[in-house]
């Protein structure tokens, strides 16, 4: 059992969130501004990859509230399946990431962030949510 590496994956920008090898320390990392550049967000999952002992990668799946796929989760699966090939050696899997926004951005509000600080740290908050979400059920 290795640590979990938790994305929050946008079109624009990722949030990213880790856990230690026995999975209890849990912390946000640094939101990575891609704009659209996946090679981009390769490269920034290999780095952080290379600075932990990971055995799992959890990406953001974004269902609609009946558990069906639109365009973005179709965009996800396809982010999904380049991250599952750049590295083979990890368990890659995708998880509903279904109100981690609005516990990500109720937890930031409780420690007293505002506006635009939120907005800064929504996505890695959202993939801590995400991570212990996915934690939680295994």
């Amino acid at each position: 059992m290795g640590g979990v590496l938790a994305i929050d994956y946008g079109e624009k920008k990722c949030g990213f969130a880790s856990t230690d090898r026995l999975r209890i320390a849990r912390e946000p990392l640094a939101v990575l501004r891609h704009e659209g550049r996946v090679e981009l967000v390769l490269e920034h999952i290999g780095e952080l990859i290379a600075e932990r002992d990971l055995s799992t990668l959890i990406v953001s799946l974004p269902l609609h509230a009946d558990g069906s796929e639109g365009p973005a989760a179709q965009r996800t699966r396809a982010f999904v399946t380049l991250v599952q090939g750049r590295f083979p050696d990890l368990e890659v899997d995708a998880w509903d990431e279904h109100l981690t926004t609005k516990e990500a951005e109720a937890r930031l509000r409780a420690l007293g962030r505002k506006g635009r600080a939120i907005r800064a740290e929504r996505d890695s908050w959202s993939a801590l949510v995400l991570l212990e979400d996915w934690l939680q059920s295994h």
